[in-house]
């Protein structure tokens, strides 16, 4: 059998499925992400000649790949956000970002440190990089299409915390690496280089990057000459155009091309509000997205029958357990506090931080970067919290929100 024709055939099934199976879905408890996580388990237990599904020994590619995978999901949530931005109006954003995400850190580093033994390197890398949402496996409880009007707080704060805070994390994942740096006698630890360069410097110039960016492409697009502008073209290239180039930009002057494409995606989108362009870029970036998330998703699965979890101790299954049913509810829970929001949306804002593809991104970012003794052992934290949050995230979410929805219209009628 031919490896290169047996893998054309899958991608092109798995295409389908990305097309299909999301519609077909949608009254169904199972969810998109765990029919392909267990599609590529299935395909990897079968004795066919396909290319490994191993992030140690293809380091760069599993990189790469989830990279762009979480930069086209940036770039479409920043496109769904009806919100318009304010300090006041995304002020459970601003929460979950302040509160929510440094506490996860902290806790991903005292657990690491103290129930798996981790050297502080290690420790902080494994909390910087669970602490993220993920913008590519959370699309059931994230908002609507654009325009459509199906943007409650739950749904609004887990979408733009997910678009901000993968890009917040990375000062982090900077820290963890430059500690393993130092342990390793490679190079001394600087902290005003880290907090000057890492910090301060690559986050704001991301901001900063986004927006004037952001700002130019929204006059290309929609105020140039009406007839001929990119608006009138009804080409939903656009979207890929703006990811590449404002990742791009925002990488080549040393700040976070992930901040940069979020942002960049939200001032777009705040202009011309009501331009059915919109639909267009999202649609094309979703297609995008479920694309890549398909491919990545199939050899996480065959990452999974191919043993990456092999070797698991009890103390590895704790934390994990601990992490996805008790740190991430707790600490947004308590980032909640004081909004005026009713218990059960601020359990649902807390409950549902799924961890995913950028979880790996950063993994993988952070063992090409620098030694962390022994990154098997990381992978396979990682890889098991990403698995614990596909599958019983994946079984609640669409009953919660629906739930939460039922709840809402039975408030409006009451008072109407």
């Amino acid at each position: 059998m031919d490896p290169y024709k047996l893998v054309l055939a899958i991608v092109g099934l798995s295409l389908l499925g990305a097309a299909w199976l999301p519609h077909l879905l949608k009254r169904h408890p199972l969810t998109f992400p765990m029919l392909y996580v267990g599609f590529g388990a299935l395909l990897y237990a079968l004795p066919l000649p396909l290319p490994a599904a191993d992030p140690i020994r293809f380091p760069d590619i599993t990189e790469r790949l989830t990279e762009l995978t979480v930069l086209v999901a940036l770039v479409g949530a920043g496109l769904r956000i009806d919100t318009p931005f304010g300090w006041r109006r995304w002020r459970l954003t601003w929460r979950l970002l302040g509160i929510a995400m440094p506490l996860s850190i902290l806790a991903g580093l005292l657990l690491g440190q103290h129930l798996l033994g981790y050297g502080l390197a290690a420790a902080v890398l494994l909390g910087a990089v669970l602490a993220p949402t993920d913008p590519v496996l959370a699309s059931d409880v994230q908002v609507a299409p654009p325009g459509e009007g199906k943007e409650d707080h739950v749904r609004f704060a887990l979408t733009s915390e997910a678009g901000l805070n993968d890009g917040l994390a990375f000062p982090f994942v900077w820290l963890a690496i430059a500690l393993a740096l130092a342990a390793s006698g490679v190079e001394p630890m600087s902290w005003p280089r880290w907090f000057g360069l890492d910090l301060a410097w690559r986050v704001i110039g991301g901001i900063a990057i986004g927006w004037a960016v952001g700002y130019g492409l929204m006059h290309v697009i929609f105020r140039g000459d009406r007839d001929h502008s990119l608006s009138a073209t009804s080409d939903g290239l656009t979207a890929l155009a703006i990811t590449l180039f404002v990742y791009g930009v925002a990488e080549l002057c040393h700040t976070y091309g992930f901040l940069a494409v979020f942002v960049a995606a939200v001032v777009v989108r705040h202009h011309e509000r009501h331009h059915e362009y919109h639909t267009t870029l999202n649609q094309f970036a979703a297609q995008c997205e479920g694309l890549l998330t398909a491919c990545v998703l199939i050899l996480f699965g065959g990452a999974l029958a191919s043993g990456a979890l092999g070797g698991l101790r009890w103390q590895e299954w704790t934390f994990a357990l601990m992490f996805v049913l008790l740190v991430r509810p707790v600490v947004g829970w308590l980032s909640m506090l004081g909004t005026g929001l009713r218990q059960r949306e601020r359990w649902a804002i807390a409950v549902f931080g799924v961890r995913g593809i950028g979880s790996l991104y950063y993994v993988a970012f952070a063992l090409n970067h620098a030694d962390f003794g022994d990154g098997g052992a990381i992978w396979r934290v990682v890889m098991l919290i990403v698995l614990l949050s596909v599958v019983l995230h994946g079984f609640s979410a669409k009953p919660v929100m629906a739930w939460l929805d039922g709840w809402r219209q039975r408030g409006r009628r009451r008072t109407a």
